[in-house]
């Protein structure tokens, strides 16, 4: 049997209202941001639980079920959306000082 290390999920109700306070971080559409969490098991994602709020991309309605339904796009091409728009997403957040302080900051080098 193998062992794997057990996930360290993050859960912040301040990140995920300032992710979604954002502009959308793919096409730039403001008013209608929500917090899209990674569909990445990397990330945390599993059966029936989120991926870890750090790993939440600010995208409108229409890009979040564009992303999530994904019937347009391969997989590689909705790893690659959600990617750029964490990345951005982060930058945003840290740039702007609203990345909350009891948070802590992912290593966006380290990502896809």
């Amino acid at each position: 049997m193998t062992a794997f290390p057990k996930f360290t999920y993050t859960r912040s109700r301040k990140l995920l209202q300032a992710v979604a306070d954002l502009p959308c971080q793919h096409c730039g559409r403001e008013g209608y941001t929500q917090a899209a969490h990674s569909n990445q098991s990397c990330h945390g994602k599993g059966r029936s639980i989120k991926a870890s709020d750090v790993f939440t991309a600010a995208l409108c309605d229409v890009c979040h079920s564009a992303l999530d339904q994904g019937s347009h796009m391969t997989r590689e091409q909705r790893v690659e959306l959600w990617g750029n728009a964490w990345r951005k997403t982060v930058k945003a957040l840290l740039s702007a000082g609203t990345w909350p302080a009891d948070v802590e900051i992912p290593d966006i080098r380290l990502m896809n």
